[in-house]
């Protein structure tokens, strides 16, 4: 085909036609020729005659233009025009498929398996050798040329990997064949060594790259500052884009839902957005993820680890074991706030809890430690940890004690500041007559924004001793300044001291909300980001679960450890995952790392490729073929020239006169009128979703459908078209040989004439699919459901056949597919098809019966097929199934029962026949 811009020719060697106009132009002009003048007396006889039919001494030169533009017409149709032709490969040589195959393609991968798909099909066609390469998993040594029916069988298995592919130029291509065309498959990317392996395939021949226009989305990891959990999304760039951020986590009985939902919206042209959550702690320890609903690919799932999941706090239990009333124990409320959002280590031994490897450490009015216990808690604090102390009687007590000291001492390697001896308390010399309010948190204070409650008061308090650095380490005080809430930096850990009690005997505060939300503030200043690359030198970490390109989970099975050495760039950005470092989940001694795909500083640069590049972008414009156009048009200029002959000849009323005659004379045919819809389906196979009365369920049942058909294209010799949703009251149900009928508790019931209608439709052997998608209700509840009651009822006066649970030797079992389980989105419930006649047999050497030769005409069940097969308009799943890569397998069976369904409706029950084949086989060896 040769290509002019957007308009091409199949056979553009007849456009040398178009030369000739010009000869025929002057043709015409000078046939026939001048007449020539002669002189003759016998013309005066003439004069006075009027011509009737007066003829033009010359064509005139519009009507030659019009003669001439026909022909034109005819030749610009005969060489096949059409527009927007689509540029494929020359088609010879061995041809190359590269795959950059990285988490950036899987948001459309379907669509660059169908390009691929496509070439590899011209390829074996025309007979030529075909290698296929994934950058993200580069061939070892020479790449081998097999025939493209080797590599289409391959072509489903493979699949974007979570990483991206080197910057360095690979080997291969040095060792490629001349005259080597190449189809690139580019994820859209820009990367280091793009533009040098471009190079290196265009020494030996053309490249061609295919590249859909749609933008590449991925978010970076969540950060939460102590109320919001924010999570940041990037993109190539793009119009206008609404989209749902999901936090997804296991709920109570272990099952992974969507535990909350934010919007996630991109300006026009915008790079990047923010999607928020306000979540109760019990619920943001739960998240394992965040996604992007509806995006598939590991560049849009960001993992969630201990940043954002419950804190590890050990309490120092009083050790004379003499502890009074539960609510005058000091750790009493301290294990009320803290239970909901963190797991508690109690031991009366400092050992012990340090041990533990806690985050946070809990003493309260404990003001006596031996020096052992001092320097193993200063060490623990300088390693990143938080000493959370709570003063009391004896702390205020303790005034000849070394630890308080007199005005002028040493400061206390344990506390944020320097105490006074003694306390100030309500009737003493220092007596306040009444309790006194806290003064609002000053903004760099951890507890910020925070609301003061009016009716919190303290009674009492141990007093700082003044300092230069009092008012630094003051993060909560009192309405008159005096510090309620100290706190002091030691190495990467922190020390606070709260100069109450933990209890309700120096104050109120214990007992408000406030005291929770403070614990959960100071919870969070620990462990709030990656570790450091000194702090992860000479650990090992564990993986627990890798990610693939898809975005999903799996067990990590054997992986070996990575040392902290290859995680700490990974984790700081310099460096991205790999084959040997994948994304996931890394379990080190006391702490889980989540490695994403993608973080803040993934670059996200659309690739730029040379000027003459063949690029295709996936949303050109359909080919046109303008043959038609362009002979309706000659035939109308061919009209228009006809009308004007017979004008210049005076007999253009005559001729009208003559056509209205036979006009009048010719019966009217009487147009009968047909919906378009209906007329679309008898071209092709269409599947068809019986309206249910519920927008949203209809919704995805032709969501269901579309997906369902997208698997019978690609895996069948079946090509359905787009299907239809189907009302039973108004359309032609012949015309659809499998309808999908979700029923809903508030699904309308056919009229009598509808009912008669799909009566004949069954007859004729159309099937149905009831499916009242309340397996998993149904398996809670324990009987029969409002949906299951709603079928008996639309059923009702349908002419159903006795039925059976769908046995394992039924040909739906096998049809396409060998099954044994039928699973939609639920899976248990029971799937019911016509009952096989009582005299069925098995026959010899086979392993089933000879059963009717019949198409069950309706299948029930429970299941939600449609929620399984469903797709988008680009393909991707779009309600989840299940959970992880077991989700997927029982999408996949779902998808698998589907084909079988409509393969078992269109072929019949030939498979059954196999019952036949000894005897026949016998009687051909006679």
């Amino acid at each position: 085909m040769s290509v002019f811009s957007a308009l091409g020719f199949t056979t553009p060697v007849l456009l040398w036609a178009l030369l000739a106009l010009p000869i025929l132009w002057w043709l015409l002009r000078a046939v026939p020729p001048a007449p020539v003048r002669r002189r003759f007396p016998g013309i005066a006889l003439l004069l006075g005659l009027r011509e009737r039919d007066p003829e033009s001494q010359r064509t005139p030169w519009w009507l030659l233009l019009l003669r001439v533009a026909a022909l034109a017409a005819l030749i610009l149709a005969l060489a096949g025009p059409v527009l927007n032709p689509s540029r494929a490969l020359p088609g010879q040589g061995p041809l190359l498929v590269v795959l950059d195959g990285s988490w950036a393609s899987a948001r459309d991968w379907p669509r660059r398996m169908e390009r691929a798909g496509q070439a590899l099909e011209a390829a074996q066609r025309a007979g030529r050798p075909v290698a296929v390469v994934t950058l993200t998993d580069p061939p070892v040594g020479e790449i081998e040329f097999r025939a493209g029916e080797f590599w289409r069988e391959r072509l489903p298995g493979l699949a974007p990997r979570p990483w991206t592919p080197g910057a360095a130029l690979p080997d291969w291509p040095a060792a490629l064949p001349e005259a080597v065309e190449t189809l690139w498959i580019s994820d859209g990317l820009a990367r280091d060594g793009r533009a040098a392996l471009l190079a290196a395939l265009e020494d030996h021949g053309p490249v061609q790259v295919f590249e859909p226009a749609t933008p590449v989305l991925a978010l970076a990891p969540a950060t939460f500052d102590g109320e919001a959990v924010t999570v940041t999304a990037r993109r190539t760039g793009g119009p206008e884009q609404a989209l749902t951020l999901l936090a997804i986590g296991r709920d109570p009985a272990g099952a992974e839902r969507d535990l909350a939902r934010a919007p996630l919206g991109f300006a026009a042209d915008a790079l990047s957005a923010e999607a928020s959550f306000t979540l109760p702690p019990e619920l943001r320890n739960r998240i394992t993820r965040f996604q992007i609903e509806g995006a598939r690919g590991a560049g849009a799932v960001s993992l969630s680890d201990d940043s954002l999941r419950r804190r590890k706090v050990a309490l120092l239990t009083v050790r004379e074991g003499n502890e009074s009333l539960a609510l005058l124990s000091p750790l009493h409320y301290l294990r009320e706030a803290l239970m909901p959002t963190s797991d508690l280590v109690e031991s009366a031994s400092l050992d012990d809890l340090l041990l533990a490897g806690p985050d946070v450490l809990v003493l309260a009015d404990m003001p006596s430690l031996s020096q052992t216990e001092t320097d193993d808690l200063t060490t623990w604090v300088e390693g990143g940890g938080l000493l959370l102390r709570f003063a009391g009687p004896r702390m205020a007590g303790a005034g000849a004690n070394a630890l308080l000291g007199a005005p002028g001492q040493a400061d206390d390697p344990l506390l944020p500041v320097q105490l006074r001896a003694g306390g100030r308390t309500v009737g003493g010399a220092m007596s306040w007559g009444d309790p006194r309010s806290l003064a609002p948190f000053p903004d760099n204070s951890p507890f910020a924004g925070l609301p003061v409650p009016a009716d919190v008061g303290i009674r009492a308090q141990v007093l700082a001793q003044p300092g230069p650095d009092l008012s630094e380490r003051t993060i909560a005080a009192l309405a008159d300044g005096t510090p309620l809430v100290t706190r002091r930096a030691i190495g990467a850990g922190q020390v606070v001291l709260f100069h109450v009690t933990a209890n309700a005997e120096w104050s109120n505060l214990p007992l408000s909300g406030l005291f929770v939300s403070m614990l959960e503030r100071l919870a969070v200043s620990t462990q709030g980001g990656a570790p450091e690359a000194t702090e992860l030198a000479g650990t090992h970490w564990q993986p627990e679960q890798v990610m693939d390109g898809f975005g999903l989970l799996s067990d990590a099975g054997d992986r070996a450890a990575v040392t902290g050495e290859e995680l700490a760039p990974v984790l700081a950005g310099t460096a991205q995952p790999g084959p040997n470092l994948p994304p996931g989940l890394y379990a080190g001694t006391a702490l889980r790392l989540a490695v994403n795909a993608t973080d803040a500083q993934t670059p996200l640069t659309p690739a730029q490729w040379p000027l003459g590049t063949n690029l295709e972008t996936g949303v050109e414009r359909p080919e046109v073929p303008l043959a038609g156009y362009l002979f309706a048009l000659a035939a109308a200029v061919l009209m228009a020239d006809a009308l004007a002959t017979l004008a210049l000849g005076g007999r253009l009323l005559r001729a009208a006169l003559v056509l209205l005659a036979l006009g009048a004379a010719v019966p009217q045919a009487q147009a009968q009128d047909i919906d378009p819809r209906i007329l679309e389906a008898t071209e092709s196979v269409v599947l068809g979703a019986v309206s249910s009365g519920d927008a949203q369920v209809d919704e995805v049942a032709l969501a269901g459908l579309r997906g369902l058909s997208n698997a019978l294209f690609l895996r069948s010799s079946v090509e359905p078209a787009a299907p239809m949703e189907v009302d039973i009251e108004t359309d032609e149900l012949s015309v659809f040989p499998f309808l999908y009928w979700p029923v809903t508790p508030d699904s309308p019931l056919p009229s009598p004439d509808a009912n008669a209608r799909l009566n004949r439709y069954l007859r004729s052997g159309g099937m149905i699919l009831f499916d009242t998608r309340d397996a998993e209700a149904a398996r809670l509840s324990g009987g029969t459901t409002s949906a299951g009651r709603r079928l008996q009822q639309i059923t009702a006066g349908l002419d159903i056949p006795p039925l059976e649970p769908l046995p394992v030797d039924h040909v739906l079992t096998r049809t396409f597919y060998l099954l044994g389980d039928y699973p939609g989105r639920y899976q248990g419930g029971t799937v019911w098809v016509e009952a096989a006649p009582p005299d069925a047999q098995r026959a010899e050497g086979m392993p089933f019966r000879n059963l009717n030769d019949g198409v069950t005409p309706v299948v029930f069940g429970s299941n939600d097929w449609a929620s399984a097969w469903a797709v988008d308009e680009r393909g991707m799943p779009l309600l989840p199934v299940g959970r992880g890569s077991t989700g997927e397998r029982q999408r996949e069976m779902a998808i698998r029962f589907g084909v079988n369904l409509v393969m078992h409706v269109l072929s019949g029950n030939y498979k059954s026949d196999q019952v036949h084949v000894p005897a026949l086989l016998e009687r051909l060896g006679q």
